[in-house]
């Protein structure tokens, strides 16, 4: 998979957020958007995921070599951020069955599989909402690692989670992140360390090419 970005900028009402970015994300690498908290990643994330039309700029998509349309990036990305919803009303096993009736599971692995991985088994009747913040997140990220997608994108992956839930994180980073386009907005290193690439996105505020 392949992301090509021509001179993107967003802004909200007359003030731009970032502009005059020119970059591409490509195929089995890992990529990092840096920058302090409020400084746009989580919009160009958006942007790049296609849940947000850039305001200025040429966005493109590749998959094996031939172009996606924006309606379809859906299928070919993973993503977990802190304002994705889940399903309060679901327990985790509905959750789990529901994420992947749109999603392939990853090669080894299926729904037993995922909540072994979270260490659930015993919460897999228990309504999501009576889940802790951890436990969310925990859940959001198993189901991005664990979907069958070229493309992985992750805001502030260790929100809410311990110094033992990092780690655990850190091991689907090693497990399930290879041999995709990988995204991750943070501002905490042991969030990006592994990346190959990092891109700040405080070199793009109120740049411009005409």
């Amino acid at each position: 998979m392949k992301i090509s970005l021509q001179n993107i900028g967003r802004r909200f009402n007359r003030d731009w957020i970032f502009r005059g970015i020119d970059h591409s994300f490509t195929d089995d690498k890992a990529y990092a958007i840096l920058g302090p908290n409020g400084s746009g990643k989580s919009t160009l994330l958006q942007v790049l995921n296609g849940s947000l039309a850039p305001s200025a700029g040429k966005l493109e998509y590749f998959h094996d070599d031939k172009a996606v349309e924006i309606s379809e990036v859906y299928q070919h990305l993973s993503l977990a951020a802190p304002y994705l919803e889940l399903i309060e009303e679901f327990t985790l096993s509905e959750v789990v069955d529901f994420h992947f009736q749109f999603k392939g599971y990853k090669t080894g692995i299926d729904k037993n599989g995922v909540i072994e991985l979270l260490g659930m088994a015993s919460n897999k009747n228990k309504m999501i909402r009576y889940f802790s913040s951890g436990m969310k997140q925990r859940l959001k990220l198993a189901l991005a690692f664990c979907s069958d997608t070229p493309m992985l994108m992750l805001d502030e992956p260790t929100s809410n989670l311990d110094t033992q839930g990092v780690d655990w994180y850190l091991s689907l980073v090693e497990k399930y992140a290879a041999n995709r386009l990988t995204i991750i907005c943070s501002n905490q290193e042991h969030e990006y360390s592994f990346c190959n690439e990092k891109l700040s996105i405080s070199d793009y505020k109120g740049k411009a090419k005409y």
